[in-house]
């Protein structure tokens, strides 16, 4: 139901047309399903002039409740986000001079689709649990999954390398151990 209503939101804001020339994708847990109460819709893009990317997000949101715009850097790579609610959802705008396929955000979420693929149900209502009790995505993930390492959100990325067989027959080990 709540992917329902993010797609409505999304039509209704207009904001993949606004965003189109930036190449934006839904990405985060509502997609996988995953979301709680209050997850936002982040969509992520491609911006190689962030100064142009807050000007068309600005103009077209800049009046909504909660509009702030923070430019860092994220790893050394320039990033704007910028943040708005609109339509029963708080957006999350990530734009980074990075094809949005090699993103962080979307590779996260790749290797997780794959991992809940996996998983089944059960890592769905797990790794949901998880986050209702106030746990990160990415920690739920590692936690659920058995995930080691000192950096959940690298050891995920750890993992996208591995072939269906190789990450499944992984898991098992993760599991078992």
């Amino acid at each position: 139901m709540r992917q329902k209503a993010a797609w409505e939101a999304i039509q209704q804001t207009h904001i993949m047309e606004v965003l189109s020339d930036y190449r934006p994708v839904l990405a985060g847990t509502i997609p996988l399903d995953i979301d709680v109460a209050q997850s936002d819709l982040d969509i992520i893009c491609e911006s190689h002039d962030p100064e142009q990317f807050e000007q068309v997000v600005r103009t077209a949101f800049g009046s909504l409740p909660g509009f702030e715009v923070t430019q860092l850097d994220v790893k050394s790579i320039p990033t704007c986000v910028i943040s708005f609610f609109t339509a029963d959802f708080w957006f999350e705008l990530f734009a980074q001079p990075v094809a949005v396929e090699k993103q962080n955000a979307y590779r996260h979420m790749d290797i997780e689709a794959r991992l809940l693929d996996i998983g089944g149900l059960d890592a769905y209502q797990h790794i949901r649990a998880l986050k209702q009790s106030g746990m990160k995505t990415e920690p739920a993930f590692a936690q659920y999954f058995h995930i080691p390492g000192d950096d959940p959100y690298e050891a995920l990325l750890q993992l996208e390398s591995l072939t269906e067989e190789e990450l499944r027959q992984r898991v098992q080990q993760l599991r078992k151990d």
